[in-house]
């Protein structure tokens, strides 16, 4: 059976970098009925792109670190290892996406792009979907310092054996996109060398 909700109301409460929007509704209730209308703010307008590097002749992950706001409490500190990645627009595909944040972001091109899957990274607070890939690179010269400086960014390119990479799971790899990432990555080393020319 369909379960069926109602907006009722909805306001803009800002719109800059991020849009927080003010929305009424109620919605159906497993019991039968309706549940009491509730008001919850909601982050809006945020569809991103994030791309786990792998070399399979090197048998290499290449990540990045930067600095993230969201950590400033963090005992570790506020920088963070993560898959390359960035927001996107309604005149861009994923694929371009994933293409124009890795050279970047990482100076890498992709050799080939293979989606892992699209999930929501916080739907109790934000729209925020992620379309999450893992990409072909050469690894070989990887390294240095990217980004685009009138957006702020200063990204540190890190290259990690793909062993050093899993092991850092749950630990210097603590981001959602990076996580999910990392574990498939995980789970398909072996198919992944196979299929792109290493496991031999």
């Amino acid at each position: 059976m369909k379960k069926e909700f109602q907006l009722l109301d909805s306001e803009v409460l800002h719109r800059g970098f991020l849009q927080l929007h003010r929305h009424r509704l109620r919605h159906q209730s497993y019991l039968g009925g309706w549940c009491p209308e509730v008001v919850r703010e909601r982050l809006e307008g945020l569809n991103a792109v994030s791309v786990l590097l792998y070399d399979p002749d090197l048998d290499q992950v290449v990540m990045v670190e930067q600095f993230r706001v969201g950590l400033l409490e963090d005992p570790a500190g506020p920088w963070v290892l993560e898959t390359v990645g960035g927001y996107w627009g309604p005149e861009e595909s994923a694929e371009e996406v994933a293409c124009r944040e890795a050279l970047e972001e990482a100076d890498c091109e992709l050799l080939e792009l293979l989606p892992i899957c699209e999930f929501y990274t916080s739907p109790g607070l934000s729209s925020e979907r992620i379309s999450l890939f893992c990409a072909r690179v050469d690894s070989a010269g990887a390294g240095g310092v990217h980004g685009l400086a009138h957006e702020g960014e200063e990204i540190r390119v890190v290259v990690l054996s793909a062993e050093q990479a899993i092991a850092a799971l749950y630990g210097r790899i603590n981001s959602t996109s990076s996580l999910i990432a990392v574990q498939w990555f995980a789970a398909h080393r072996e198919e992944l060398r196979r299929r792109w020319g290493n496991g031999r």
